[in-house]
């Protein structure tokens, strides 16, 4: 049993972390031991995203003087939140976890400031992360300079065979 303190102290918490922080993707955790649990927890903390198993009527007192208010409906039951800046990487490590343990069921998100669904969250998955879309862009980047690279470093005969080629074609 929480004293009052303790429940006041849990309602700024999730207070402040449901307001600072982007996205909160809502599961329901029924029948998942405690092993999967911290497997689960230990992945989403790599990635800086907190799983918070909730206090479900005191955290609806919290979430209601948030902007996330409309997932309030959503927690019912065994719930966990995964509260985090990065909707991607959360998404895809719930759904990733629950493809292999059927016993974790995404319920909701929030993203955007718009409540999503599960299905939602399941497409929010197959997207690229922040990282993953950088490294294509600077791939994409990178190609052109690299061509005109080895255009400048190739020998003078090879740059003039290149030149008569072209002038032949036109």
């Amino acid at each position: 049993m929480m004293s009052k303190d303790d429940k006041k102290n849990y309602v700024e918490e999730m207070k402040k972390n449901f307001t600072e922080n982007e996205s909160v993707m809502i599961a329901q955790y029924q029948g998942l031991n405690v092993n999967e649990l911290d497997e689960l927890r230990k992945e989403l903390r790599e990635k800086g995203i907190l799983f918070k198993i909730t206090k479900n009527r005191i955290t609806k007192i919290a979430i209601k003087e948030t902007p996330k208010k409309d997932l309030e409906k959503y927690f019912i039951g065994p719930t966990a939140a995964a509260i985090s800046s990065d909707p991607i990487s959360t998404a895809k490590i719930l759904t990733k976890f629950s493809k292999t343990n059927d016993k974790l069921k995404i319920v909701a998100g929030f993203m955007d400031g718009k409540v999503l669904d599960e299905k939602e969250v399941s497409v929010i998955a197959t997207l690229p992360t922040l990282e993953e879309a950088r490294a294509k862009i600077v791939g994409i980047l990178a190609t052109p300079a690299q061509k005109l690279v080895s255009i400048l470093l190739a020998p003078g005969s090879k740059i003039a065979n290149l030149a008569r080629a072209k002038s032949l074609k036109n």
